[in-house]
């Protein structure tokens, strides 16, 4: 071989050699889509950080092996729909979707993208899956509330408050259509613990103010404020308005309690968004939803707010504080 032939196929191969690396298969980057039911505020924020936090703990970290589409809903149901339909559109590999109205914009936008559902409220009554064991479709997830719990909203709330005789479930027919559940669940209680439960149905600022104003007037009244997205949003109005008309009042979510709220107990909602990590990562291996069993709520959290129960004048019993999670002075 001459020198300039030898010098012009070494020149050639060296040219090709970049072409060749950027030939070899690099690692996919994954698209998640996530749509929250709720707005886009610092305890929305908290949840997204935990689903991040799951998945980083996974091997997946947004910007570099997946890319999260993010969206916020704010308990408005003709945003979420919208956002649905612009989340499918992208069509990421799956889709986590949080609160009841979210599932069911995005049960009603796609039949074939892999659905992981965070927080929400008994999803075989809500006709989502077909059971927890084996959900089929293409829907699975975790559930917010283990309805053998909710009873215990009304023994604290009256152990908290022996002058409770009749306490009002507030909820958002539009965001928590399932509400009968609750009361089903109440109506299982014992006759001991002497409290008359009704539900109220709110669907924006003016009537959860009037609702509470009338329960304030008349002495003997509690109020539990049953997690949706649309109470999510607007938790703040409920502890603020419960404080003004001297309500004893409990919530699910125990980040309420250092903001003011009297009392909370159920399940801890950024562990389960966390936990929710484990199934995204199980699709995006190749797992399918219909295989994965949704799963209940596995860490319940009671906490207590003692300046909130001095200035309803309350004494909590010993036994109650004994048992609980956290207790602010």
């Amino acid at each position: 071989m001459t020198r300039r032939a030898f010098i012009t196929l070494l020149g050639g191969a060296a040219a090709a050699w970049p072409l060749a690396a950027r030939a070899q298969p690099s690692e996919r980057v994954r698209r998640i889509g996530l749509l929250m039911g709720t707005a886009d505020d610092r305890e929305g924020q908290a949840r997204v950080l935990a689903l991040k936090q799951g998945l980083q703990e996974l091997g997946w970290t947004d910007g570099r092996n997946i890319q999260i589409e993010t969206r916020f809903g704010g308990a408005d149901a003709d945003r979420i729909r919208s956002h649905a339909a612009e989340l499918v559109a992208l069509a990421p590999d799956v889709i986590v979707g949080n609160a009841t109205p979210v599932t069911r914009a995005l049960r009603q936008a796609t039949s074939s993208i892999p659905i992981i559902i965070v927080g929400v409220n008994d999803p075989v009554e809500q006709g989502f899956v077909s059971s927890l064991a084996h959900p089929g479709g293409n829907i699975t997830g975790f559930a917010l509330i283990d309805f053998q719990m909710v009873g215990k909203w009304l023994e604290i709330l009256k152990e908290a408050a022996p002058s409770v005789a009749r306490a009002v479930l507030m909820f958002s027919p539009d965001t928590s259509p399932h509400y009968y559940v609750y009361l089903r669940s109440f109506e299982a209680m014992p006759r001991s613990v002497a409290v008359e439960v009704t539900a109220a149905a709110v669907r924006d600022t003016a009537e959860i103010e009037k609702t509470i104003a009338k329960l304030g007037r008349e002495p003997g009244g509690g109020l539990i404020v049953a997690p949706d997205a649309f109470t999510v949003v607007h938790h703040q109005l409920f502890i603020r308005l419960a404080q003004e008309h001297r309500l004893p009042a409990v919530y699910d979510y125990r980040t309420y309690v250092p903001q003011g709220a009297l009392m909370s107990y159920g399940p801890d909602p950024y562990d389960n968004f966390r936990r929710s990590a484990s199934y995204v990562d199980r699709i995006l291996k190749g797992g399918k939803p219909a295989d994965l069993p949704v799963q209940q709520p596995t860490k319940f959290e009671l906490a207590i707010n003692l300046k909130t129960a001095r200035a309803l004048g309350l004494q909590i019993p010993d036994r109650l504080l004994a048992l609980a999670n956290e207790v602010i002075e």
